[in-house]
């Protein structure tokens, strides 16, 4: 059986990019700055880096909790990404969503094909960089890798990038700023289709129409 967002008049966003296309910071500045727009804290088994907490950027469990956890049934999602696995928790989801506020997923194409098999009408967007080669500069120019991995983040985004037909939308991360407001603009074009607004302004539709 099959659920969708649109149950709970709420969104399901979906989002993915390879890594070093600047998909976590658009995210950073793009949910903030929206009252109705929260993001999915997801487990993962990888260990905590420097400046995250638990709870807030993942809720980082051992490899053990994490198996317990997809024999419980417990994720909407989850995915072996590099050496470690990641998973969205279903029932917190839901409880968003009934709330009645949109939900990010960041989530890879593995976790992406899962969430729209149980909900269909999640609106997916992936983000790609302007080129090969950008993404090339970003990821050696973060300094916290070396060659070996670098090359490898660089085979795993060419696979990441492979899928990008399978999304609602496509945005190129060039520009930033330009980047940012497309986002913005998917999320406030979903908000007034129809149904949303309709669910929305009953009362004043209803009296409207006499």
């Amino acid at each position: 059986m099959t659920d969708n967002a649109a149950t709970f008049n709420a969104t399901l966003f979906i989002v993915s990019a390879p890594s070093g296309a600047g998909k976590t910071s658009l995210l950073r500045e793009l949910v903030p700055a929206d009252d109705r727009l929260v993001m999915s804290v997801s487990h993962a088994t990888r260990a905590m880096r420097s400046g995250e907490q638990d709870g807030i950027h993942y809720h980082f469990v051992s490899v053990e909790r994490f198996e317990e956890l997809v024999g419980e049934g417990a994720f909407l999602e989850h995915a072996q990404v590099f050496d470690n696995y990641y998973g969205t928790a279903e029932a917190a989801v839901r409880e968003q969503l009934v709330r009645g506020s949109d939900v990010v997923l960041e989530i890879d194409w593995q976790g992406a094909r899962q969430v729209r098999h149980r909900f269909p009408e999640a609106v997916s967007i992936f983000i790609a960089p302007p080129s090969i080669e950008a993404l090339r500069e970003r990821l050696s120019g973060r300094g916290q890798d070396s060659p070996e991995v670098v090359e490898r983040r660089m085979a795993d985004a060419r696979s990441e990038l492979s899928h990008f037909p399978e999304y609602d939308y496509l945005v190129i991360n060039d520009d930033f700023d330009v980047a940012l407001a497309e986002l913005r603009a998917i999320v406030v074009a979903q908000r007034l289709r129809e149904p949303r607004q309709a669910a929305r302004f009953s009362t004043e539709l209803a009296s409207m129409l006499g």
